[in-house]
């Protein structure tokens, strides 16, 4: 977690590489200057040093007491679209379509919704802050939202960056049960449809590990980072589904 690796950082500098200071300044140190996977500390969460740092290969991810910090790990967690593995018992859920989902209508809610399970379980790092910045991103058409509804309730989502024809995934929760499976999964059917590169999920877990997303080296993370954000025009503005 963030939180510990800037007591680490802090507290061995002498022996350790000095991690970059950002100024003012829209920029990011070469990549193979990151430590253990931080890159930099500090800058602000503009929105132009935002869509620089996910260009770049770089993500932020701090706590909420923490200044700003900035990661770019060597090994980088990706689900490649073909790789989509959904479980017999998962297709049953779907099967049901006791559901719907939706895009970019509740983005707020379910930005909000996830820091609030940050709260309750890992700790917290969707902060007021990143909060504000991620809504100017998506006001801007960057940001968007995967929502999965019953009866009229948002039950869970997920919500991330688009630029070019890659989605750099951010964070997903779930009030019912396979709530963020089923926005994921209709995640990975958008981007096919609109020929989008793997999805960046950043760091990998045992979630989306079972869902058959994979860590790659940084270096072959950039190689298909750079084709993918050229492979088309960034869809800015809000998305739609069939049936939306």
């Amino acid at each position: 977690m963030p939180n510990n690796y800037l007591r680490r950082i802090t507290s061995t500098m002498t022996e350790q590489p000095r991690i970059a200071m950002l100024d003012d300044s829209i920029g990011f140190p070469p990549l193979e200057d990151a430590w253990e996977g931080l890159l930099a500390i500090g800058g602000d969460l503009s929105e132009a040093r935002l869509i620089a740092a996910y260009q770049n290969g770089v993500f932020p991810w701090y706590g909420e007491n923490d200044p700003i910090l900035w990661w770019a790990p060597e090994k980088r967690c990706i689900l490649r679209l073909e790789d989509l593995k959904i479980s017999k018992s998962m297709r049953n859920v779907l099967n049901r379509k006791d559901y719907s989902v939706k895009t970019d209508t509740q983005f707020e809610a379910v930005l909000r919704n996830c820091g609030e399970l940050r709260k309750d379980g890992e700790g917290t790092w969707i902060s007021e802050d990143i909060i504000q910045a991620y809504l100017r991103l998506h006001a801007l058409g960057f940001a968007h939202s995967f929502e999965t509804w019953r009866n009229g309730k948002l039950i869970g989502g997920l919500y991330g960056v688009s630029i070019g024809h890659m989605f750099f995934g951010e964070s997903m929760y779930s009030e019912e049960s396979n709530a963020s499976k089923i926005a994921f999964i209709h995640l990975i059917e958008w981007a096919k449809k609109h020929n989008f590169g793997p999805i960046d999920c950043q760091i990998q877990n045992p979630h989306l590990k079972s869902m058959g997303a994979c860590e790659i080296e940084r270096d072959a993370f950039m190689s298909l980072l750079r084709t993918h954000l050229n492979n088309g025009k960034t869809l800015r503005g809000r998305w739609s589904l069939p049936k939306d």
